[in-house]
């Protein structure tokens, strides 16, 4: 397998929980969440500069929407702002009953659905589950019995949907209709067990393939649609998290990574841990896909 890509520190930064990398095509910019500062961040990759919106709450994952302005998974539901800097506005709630879950990953499929994923935030067990936004404001669950979401993704034609239970070390994958946003047939995509670490964030590019961020395994993967590993990108840091495809030409791969729960041993062992790098890739990947409100 080859590991001959180059990773670019982007960012040099200590975020505690990096997350949710997404690469705005419209202004050149990349926008990503450190979810227990919490805050939005967004950098213009050509000068460095950053810019930081606090959040209210812990902000598992966000989206562009295509009337302007953002999505955001926070742990009171899904909200949206117009503008980053904004007050964050109810959507819905999906789980109002349990108020020690929060929403984790979430991205938008190609139709414009938001899809993400809730976990609790006081015990690894499953009482998470995956729900799906449609632009009418509907909210509906798709399954439960979650412990923690990551690894949406669709295949380039958009009928497959992949899906990973971090705890459960399973990359799933399911068909998927893009007419109706169900889902259906899921099947182990990759049994991660005995491997580095544990999947956690994932983009998908234009041959169909899964790069996947392995959590505490230091590396992302990249797996052929077959579920066979591909490529594998070393990254100086043991918790990478999520990644996105973004530049001029998609082609460059930008991971974010974690500080959370690293000892000052491991602090110092991991310089760059919490920063964001970036990873010059042959492939170009798939572009955003941005909530249909």
């Amino acid at each position: 397998m080859a590991t001959t890509a180059s990773v670019d520190v982007l960012l040099r930064r200590a975020d505690k929980l990096g997350e949710c990398p997404i690469w705005d095509d419209s202004s050149g910019a990349l926008y990503w969440v450190d979810s227990r500062a919490p805050a939005v961040h967004r950098c213009d990759p050509a000068n460095g500069t950053v810019d930081t919106w606090p959040q209210p709450a812990i902000v598992g994952s966000i989206a562009f929407r295509r009337g302007g302005g953002l999505l955001l998974a926070l742990q009171s539901g899904i909200h949206k702002v117009d503008r980053p800097g904004d007050q964050p506005s109810l959507v819905v709630d999906p789980e109002p009953d349990r108020p020690t879950n929060r929403l984790n990953d979430g991205r938008c499929d190609p139709a414009g659905r938001f899809w993400v994923g809730s976990m609790s935030e006081v015990a690894r067990e499953p009482l998470g589950s995956l729900y799906c936004l449609d632009a009418d404001g509907t909210c509906r669950r798709a399954f439960n019995e979650v412990i923690v979401p990551n690894s949406l993704a669709w295949s380039p034609d958009g009928r497959t949907m992949y899906f990973a239970d971090t705890y459960r070390q399973t990359i799933w994958r399911f068909d998927y209709d893009m007419a109706s946003g169900a889902v259906a047939e899921r099947r182990a995509f990759r049994d991660t067990r005995g491997q580095p670490g544990r999947p956690d964030g994932s983009a998908v590019d234009a041959d169909g393939c899964l790069w996947n961020c392995e959590y505490g395994g230091g590396r992302v993967v990249r797996y052929r649609p077959d579920g066979e590993i591909d490529q594998v990108v070393p990254v100086p840091a043991a918790n990478p998290t999520c990644c996105c495809f973004g530049g001029a030409d998609l082609r460059t791969l930008f991971v974010t990574s974690a500080t959370q729960r690293l000892t000052p041993e491991q602090l110092a062992q991991q310089p760059l841990a919490g920063s964001v790098f970036a990873v010059r890739v042959p492939i170009s990947g798939m572009p955003e896909y941005r909530f249909a409100d």
